[in-house]
């Protein structure tokens, strides 16, 4: 069953450090990352590229001393806690890792087997992202659904580390004996430099966006799949707002893809932007959400034709490109315009060439104010230096195999979840991208990681979907469970099932508790809010 995973309360950790063979002591301000302003006599004492580097314990909160050693030539290490106890790796702070981090925390350990567990991730924050779309309808603050992993580990074992993975040197290959110690798994080289040795590895990297399939699509349209995106869409829209207002100029948005992130997006902007801009979605296909349970796709498709979202069906885009006066250029064009003068673009504005999935169809040109794309992601995991005769074993899509337990083919003491894993089910149908399917992992892959600690059998993972969610608006989504069969809960009604949900499933018991203090006391004030207005209306009809 996929649960969110709670840590309970410890003493904060001591310091790690890095191996160096000269050694200073460096007094710190409290902090609450692995990252330090130092000033320039530092940097003139020890040279900029012979910085010595520290992990900050991310849960440690006083100004103690931390020891920073300086080598000058080997590369830098990571040196753990305990060298007798495990040593996990995750790399990766997304769903999968995050909450593999806190399941292995929240586990019963044997005092000598308890693991040392060191989370990587190129950002500083969590992100919950089937909640990123609240950020644009301004439900929701930033902090409620990206809270800094260092306030969120504050009071675990768990160590974090901001960086991102280079390259990857497993020595636990089936086919190779393990170098220096019979518990060794293998290295992790950082873009940083440095170099962390580890017993255990968990690989949750997840994926980014695709969008170098398409000429311009790199350039101009925006993806949709982290916190600054979210960001840069809305300070896009926000720009747009202020140069349209009061004029009779609306502000075109065009989405790509109509899959679950594409409609939310639609609808999220159309409702936002109401008569003031106009949405137009575009899907390959004949049909939105198609994998969707019927009830969220015709919930969708009510919003959508309410809200006045255009929907081109039936399309594909070829190519992304300034506006331009093909006239004055002396380009011609036989596609069909649409919601523009035939020959004359604004400069300022951007094209999309559409192609018909089907014959007897017409291309068409698309000018809008702003792309947003939804379609198409890759995992990260080819992105990685190769590092033979030590590569994964990985599938068309860039997803590492794995075993039903979870762990890599091959690879003894590497396990893969969300986004990086090859998983399928028992049709043996690969697993969707979701937030659920990680969630679940991240239990199994938690359980199992003590249990391949504790000499125990593993167990395989099987996949429970308990049902489907979309947010559609402020106050309105869709939820399909999967215990009552052709069963939705939609507008008000979903919106809050939804939010529940969620706020049962973010990280931990503070972080949560905080989030739902937020929510009810937004509630209260908007409820207070809509009060005096229906007040107001009833004195003024009077």
């Amino acid at each position: 069953m996929a649960a969110a995973f709670t840590a309970p309360f410890s003493p904060s950790p001591p310091f790690a450090s890095f191996n160096r063979e000269r050694t200073t002591r460096i007094s710190f301000l409290p902090c609450s990352s692995a990252k330090f302003a130092l000033s320039p006599l530092f940097f003139e004492k020890y040279g900029r590229n012979k910085l010595p580097i520290v992990s900050c314990n991310a849960m440690s909160k006083n100004g103690d001393n931390v020891e920073i050693s300086q080598e000058e030539e080997a590369p830098r290490k990571f040196v753990w806690r305990d060298d007798k106890k495990p040593r996990v790796c995750i790399l990766g702070g997304g769903f999968g890792g995050l909450y593999t981090a806190l399941r292995l925390e929240s586990l019963e350990w044997p005092d000598d087997k308890k693991p040392q567990v060191l989370l990587i991730d190129q950002s500083e924050r969590f992100v919950f992202k089937p909640m990123l779309y609240e950020l644009l309808s301004g439900e929701v603050d930033s902090w409620e659904i990206a809270p800094r992993f260092s306030d969120l580990l504050a009071n675990t074992g768990v160590q974090f580390f901001q960086d991102r993975v280079k390259l990857l040197h497993p020595s636990d290959n089936l086919r190779m004996g393990a170098p220096t110690r019979s518990s060794y798994g293998g290295t992790v080289h950082l873009e940083s430099g440095i170099t962390i040795e580890y017993d255990w590895l968990v690989l949750a990297l997840g994926a980014d966006s695709k969008r170098d399939v398409v000429p311009g699509a790199a350039e101009f349209a925006i993806p949709f799949s982290t916190l600054e995106d979210a960001w840069k869409v809305n300070e896009k829209l926000k720009i747009l707002e202020r140069k349209t207002f009061g004029t009779n100029t609306p502000v075109c948005v065009a989405v790509v893809g109509c899959g679950y992130s594409g409609v939310e997006l639609a609808a999220t902007i159309a409702e936002r932007l109401q008569n003031r801009g106009i949405v137009k979605a575009i899907n390959v296909g004949n049909e939105i959400i198609p994998d969707a349970p019927p009830g969220n796709r015709q919930a969708a498709q009510k919003v959508l034709s309410s809200r006045k979202v255009q929907l081109l069906q039936g399309y594909f885009v070829s190519c992304i490109r300034q506006g331009e006066d093909n006239r004055s250029s002396g380009k011609q064009t036989d596609m069909r315009d649409i919601g523009n003068t035939p020959g004359a673009y604004d400069p300022d504005k951007l094209l999309l060439e559409l192609q018909p999935t089907e014959k007897g169809q017409q291309s068409q040109l698309l000018e809008a104010d702003l792309v947003l794309w939804t379609v198409g992601s890759r995992s990260l995991l080819p992105q990685l230096e190769p590092c033979e005769p030590y590569e994964l074993p990985l599938n068309g899509r860039g997803q590492v195999e794995t075993e039903e337990t979870l762990r890599v083919k091959g690879h003894p003491r590497i396990f893969a979840v969300g986004d990086s894993s090859a998983t399928k089910d028992s049709k043996g149908k690969l697993l969707p991208p979701t937030a659920q399917v990680a969630f679940q992992q991240a239990d199994f892959a938690g359980w199992n990681l003590w249990a391949a600690i504790n000499d125990r059998p593993l167990l395989p993972f099987r996949y429970q979907n308990l049902g489907e969610m979309m947010v559609l608006g402020r106050n309105d989504a869709a939820l399909s469970p999967t215990f009552i069969e052709g069963l939705t809960f939609e507008g008000p009604i979903g919106h809050a099932a939804r939010k529940l949900a969620y706020l049962y499933r973010l990280p931990t018991d503070e972080h949560r508790l905080k989030v739902g203090i937020s929510w009810l006391t937004k509630s209260a004030v908007e409820s207070v809010a809509l009060l005096q207005d229906a007040v107001t209306k009833v004195l003024q009809g009077s």
